[in-house]
């Protein structure tokens, strides 16, 4: 590992703390090598915490012939689940359909389709639909989540929400997933295996040096400190930034793009009572899906547009929101407005520059490109989507394990991220533990811990008797413990960083309530903080 004068040489440096950066620094971590990345804001601050929150396969995916992209993901699915059951479950999502859908522009499967069937006029038909369906269920290889199913939506309670025109459904499995979490503690479970992680730390310039090495050069974007790293291999998981980086950072030429492609996200009041999720095709043959969110809300997303500039920051526009507003409202029987909205997000999708006429056409798949002709070797990553991140890692690692000796092993498969050392299906008893453990937890406070930290919700809690004994209250359930865990265990620094990302108590907390938080935080970064709790094994919690 470097000094603090960055005077030693490490195996490894990674450019970006989104997921792509966070799961190639602990793959490589657990291989045995000297990592050490460096993220110029706080981890999943851009795309990684601006997703529709889904493990899934990408059924639309089908239509474009992405077949080893979606089976990739389809079993990825089951994998992940069981590695993060706190932060990841199932979920069942309901397809209405209708004999107007149509394909968005010219699939490979709508051009096909018009030539053996000219008279379908771009429709998509039922029977292909369920097509889809069928290989969307047994392409991955499925052990855990339930396969396709037909749905009367009129006598179903998932058509009580719907125009009364759609009688019909297909209903269909895949995941969610809390993103920014997802980042979070892969880069928690890096650090635990040796991994240095810096937040707020920009590299300035990065070459290669006369000794063989790189030579990385950072600056603290907060107290302007800088520091010198030395590493026999780079990574450069820049994310929307990963063009800026070999350009303006690496200083390099490069014929390989990313395409970026803004992905906004409306969430309003709760609008419908059940669990389960839409997916909706309009009559442009885009989607969208509505998905229960955060318990009291909806989420609805997402919309594809070009994102020319990376330095701007992405907005759902009010052309986007009402676009959203005006798709779901084709199907639910209660129209959305714009008034029904508490929140909007909006994040930056990095694709590969394949050339596909449309942003919806352009492959969500990964390309990788190794650069070891000066010397150390340098990796750059393009793309990928949040479902597929471990492959990913993997295959990033494939390239440059046979730079280091004896880091050739694959590990990741199966290895409980922290806090995931549970049963797939067991958040609902460990939720019932907690209480039963810290009688003073109500049911959404205590679910909302499982969902958080899973087995660590005991460790984070301590040996708390009241709520009194876990510091200030802010707010939502949010505790001066809790911040306090968050701002020592997952790298948190400000209030945005603890209720948009690690938490989204954003949406429950005033204004007037996070700047308190905001105010409490600075104070306890400038000194060891009392309400940090005694270590408790999460074993205790299960005894």
């Amino acid at each position: 590992m470097p000094s603090a004068k960055g005077d030693e040489s490490i195996d490894l440096f990674v450019i970006g703390g989104g997921i792509n950066g966070c799961g190639i620094a602990r793959d490589a971590a657990g291989r045995g090598l000297s990592v050490e990345l460096a993220e110029m804001n706080d981890l999943a601050s851009a795309t990684s915490s601006a997703s529709t929150k889904l493990f899934h396969g990408g059924l639309r995916y089908l239509e474009y012939f992405e077949i080893r992209l979606v089976r990739e993901a389809l079993i990825e699915r089951e994998t992940l689940l069981r590695a993060m059951p706190h932060i990841s479950w199932p979920m069942r999502f309901v397809l209405p359909y209708h004999r107007d859908m149509r394909f968005e522009g010219e699939t490979p499967t709508s051009r096909l389709l018009n030539l053996v069937m000219p008279w379908m006029k771009g429709r998509r038909p039922a029977w292909l639909i369920r097509l889809g369906l069928f290989l969307y269920d047994h392409l991955g290889g499925r052990e855990i989540l339930p396969g396709t199913r037909s749905v009367d939506l009129a006598s179903d309670p998932a058509g009580r929400p719907l125009k009364d025109k759609f009688t019909r459904a297909f209903e269909y499995s895949d995941c969610w997933i809390e993103d920014s979490r997802l980042v979070i503690l892969n880069a928690r479970d890096a650090e635990a295996r040796g991994a240095v992680i810096r937040t707020r730390t920009r590299v300035v310039s990065a070459q290669r040096g006369e000794d063989g090495l790189w030579l990385i050069r950072t600056e603290d974007t907060e107290t302007g400190e800088t520091r010198e790293t030395r590493a026999r291999a780079l990574v450069n998981a820049g994310g929307p930034w990963v063009k800026d980086v070999i350009q303006n950072t690496l200083r390099q030429n490069s014929s390989e793009g990313v395409r970026l492609v803004r992905g906004s996200h409306i969430v309003t009041r709760k609008l419908y009572d059940h669990d389960k999720c839409y997916f909706f095709q309009g009559a442009d043959g885009r989607i969208i899906f509505a998905i229960p969110y955060e318990t009291d809300f909806t989420l609805i997303g997402t919309t594809d547009a070009e994102h020319e500039d990376v330095s701007a920051t992405p907005e759902c526009t009010p052309e986007e929101a009402e676009y959203l507003c005006r798709f779901a409202s084709e199907y639910f029987r209660t129209p959305v407005s714009r008034e029904d909205i508490v929140w909007t997000y909006s994040g930056v999708r990095p694709l590969y520059d394949d050339g596909a006429k449309s942003a919806t056409a352009a492959t969500r798949d990964y390309v990788l490109t190794l650069d070891d002709m000066g010397g150390a070797p340098l990796l750059n990553v393009f793309g990928g989507k949040i479902t597929t991140y471990r492959k990913l890692a993997e295959a990033a690692m494939a390239r440059i394990a046979p730079f280091f000796e004896g880091a050739e092993r694959e590990w990741t498969a199966g290895v409980a991220l922290p806090g995931g050392d549970f049963a797939v299906d067991g958040a609902e008893q460990l939720t019932a533990d907690l209480r039963r453990a810290y009688p003073f937890l109500d049911a959404f406070w205590a679910r909302r811990l499982i969902r958080a930290y899973g087995t660590e919700a005991a460790v984070m809690l301590g040996d708390a008797k009241t709520p009194e004994d876990l510091g200030p209250d802010f707010g939502a359930t949010l505790t001066g413990r809790e911040v306090a865990w968050m701002m020592r265990h997952e790298f948190a620094r400000s209030a945005e960083d603890v209720v948009w990302r690690r938490t989204r108590l954003g949406l429950r907390l005033s204004a007037d309530q996070i700047a308190a938080l905001e105010a409490w935080m600075v104070e306890a970064a400038t000194q060891d903080d009392a309400t940090t709790p005694p270590a408790k094994s999460s074993a205790a919690l299960r005894a």
